[in-house]
């Protein structure tokens, strides 16, 4: 059973007693309802009230707003429950989880690479006053995946590293500064991401560590946060194998789950093994890694009595709450998990003291809200972190650096891509930005440098008809490509890559099929040439050739120019790659 006094919900008698007794008085439909958090499909009072009235909903992760839209939203949803809200956003990087407008700080693997628990500290500080700002009370975040395989597209830029020792304590830090503000932290995604290449948004996903491996990792991990008094888990869609089958020695290979869905995972493993006292959320239900592993109306209740406490995110709420109240009603969810499960989720509301305080007070007054969001010390982190995270990774030329317009005075930029996905990249940065080979170009330019940026031929085939493109094609590779064209015009190569998973099965460079043209590196003993990738930090991979290499984790104007200041020797780079940015290659350290 569920210990409320204990860590992390620390309820003195009197909150206890209002967790049980509101649990007492509840209908079989609103316990089913307290089981789910809701994504919003809009923000006006008529539609939140009704989702309210209708699914008694414990929770909410809403989409992006700005942070007067969220705290309206905020303000409404706390005012017309029954029972206050956990509400959650995404603060992974910063505020900028929490609202539209909120402060980026920085994702985890730019973190890593500073190994000072400082910028995770910050990280969780700056992310918690802008969260609890506009009425947010729970956050998805840290991430504490370990990233130890390099195809792995979903979090490259999201792990604060390879080493578990680095990721508890980064993840120790960060935890710490987002609670200065309220805010409870769910550490994701149990039982550990990193070590398979699939996104469990596409398809299944395994950590496929012996039992032995795990608690050497993600054991440790995990085991740290819970000392610490982690409040809550999300629980990912991959499986552990070896710790499955340890549970449940009968287990056939047709019978493995993915955490959400094991008993053996989560009761067996997280509660009963590692100790966990704490609620447990499942990741988004409408995911392939979860929705591939039996029929919705099944995974419904499976999850509840597999552990988890939450279901996160209806994809029909009509037939999502039936099908979660038939599994009750039939007896799936068994009376004594539905009220374990009721007392950690109204335990982590007494926890926050929501149930003592009035409803119009649990937010700030708005004006009050409103004036915490981009605070000058908050939004003077980032180019701080920027400056100390940059990572020179390899550097086989060192007389290529630093730069000057003296030594280089004709430089060509060359932007470099990879696959795109119009859906997920629209809703995870607002929209499809310009490449970050412009910006670098354009301060280039200011410092005196004569700057040329390469257009792919990709850029003038979309242009032509299926047969022209044929013949321009054709035409290239038969055509020359003297090396004097390159040699006799410039001076140095630049080539700037952004290249992001976002939901696509690979995180890799996509070249154009040229020949002789500049897109690709082949030139690096003809010309000094500098490849710098803002995003996944493992593009050597796909151009091992190159003897200078640096990863700046996100194309931020600020972190632009701190790398030009770097590669002029205005600053140094002191960066340190939290993970193997060689990808394991021989080739790629020559």
């Amino acid at each position: 059973m569920v210990d409320l006094s204990a860590k992390p919900f620390n309820l003195d008698e009197e909150s206890i007693a209002w967790v049980r007794d509101t649990i007492a008085n509840m209908t079989d439909e609103e316990k089913v309802g307290q089981l789910f958090v809701n994504m919003g499909a809009e923000r006006s009072e008529e539609y939140l009230t009704s989702v309210l009235d209708n699914y008694h909903i414990a929770a909410v992760r809403y989409n992006p707003g700005t942070a007067e839209q969220v705290w309206e939203q905020n303000y409404i949803l706390q005012t017309k429950s029954k029972i206050p809200l956990l509400i959650a956003a995404n603060t992974e990087a910063g505020g900028n989880g929490a609202c539209t407008d909120g402060t980026y700080v920085g994702h985890e693997v730019k973190i890593g690479a500073t190994d000072d628990p400082k910028w995770a500290y910050e990280l969780g500080r700056v992310s918690g006053i802008e969260a609890a700002a506009i009425g947010c009370n729970w956050s998805f975040a840290p991430i504490v995946d370990i990233m130890r395989n390099w195809r792995n597209p979903i979090i490259s830029n999201r792990a604060f590293g390879a080493d578990p020792d680095l990721v508890l304590k980064m993840s120790l830090a960060y935890m710490r500064g987002i609670m200065e503000s309220g805010i409870l932290p769910a550490a994701k995604h149990f039982p550990g991401d990193g070590i398979d290449e699939r996104d469990q948004h596409l398809s299944a996903s395994v950590n496929s560590y012996t039992c032995q491996e795990w608690d050497e990792t993600f054991g440790k991990v995990y085991s740290g946060l819970i000392e610490a008094g982690l409040p809550s888990i999300m629980a990912g869609h991959i499986m552990q194998p070896a710790y499955q089958k340890h549970f449940n020695p009968d287990l056939e290979e047709d019978g493995l789950l993915p955490a959400t869905l094991s008993k053996e995972l989560i009761t067996d493993l997280l509660r009963g093994k590692l100790g966990f006292n704490g609620v447990v959320v499942t990741d988004a239900s409408h995911m392939v890694g979860m929705t591939g592993a039996m029929a919705r109306r099944d995974l419904l209740p499976a999850a509840i009595a597999a552990g988890c406490d939450l279901f996160l995110f209806f994809n029909d709420p009509d037939e999502d709450f039936a099908w979660m109240l038939e599994g009750y009603r039939d007896g799936r969810i068994s009376e004594t998990r539905m009220q374990e499960a009721l007392e950690r989720i109204l335990g982590l509301k007494a926890r926050l003291g929501l149930h003592r305080t009035a409803r119009e007070k649990i937010l700030p007054p708005k004006d009050e809200a409103m004036a915490r969001i981009g605070l000058e010390s908050s939004q003077a982190v980032a180019p701080q972190l920027s400056d100390r995270a940059i990572t020179l990774v390899k550097n086989k030329a060192a007389q290529d650096l630093p730069l000057s317009p003296q030594k280089y005075p004709r430089v060509l930029v060359v932007p470099v891509s990879g696959p795109k996905n119009p859906i997920s990249v629209a809703f995870n940065a607002g929209g499809i930005s310009s490449h970050p080979a412009s910006a670098v170009a354009e301060i280039l330019t200011g410092r005196g440098y004569q700057v040329s940026v390469h257009e792919s031929i990709l850029g003038k085939l979309m242009e032509l008809s299926p047969q022209e493109q044929a013949k321009a094609v054709r035409d290239v590779y038969a055509g020359k490509a003297p090396i004097s064209d390159l040699t006799d015009n410039y001076d140095l190569v630049l080539l700037v890559s952004k290249i992001e998973g976002l939901m696509q099965p690979t995180e890799r460079v996509m070249w154009p099929a040229t020949k002789g043209t500049v897109d690709i590196p082949w030139y690096v003993h003809e010309i000094p040439t500098v490849y710098v990738s803002t995003a996944s930090p493992y593009d050597i991979v796909d151009v091992p050739q190159v003897k200078t290499y640096i990863n700046t984790y996100d194309d931020k104007p600020f972190t632009l120019t701190a790398l030009v200041d770097k590669l002029e020797g205005k600053s140094e780079f002191v960066g340190i790659s939290p993970v193997d940015a060689y990808c394991g290659k021989p080739d790629t350290y020559l």
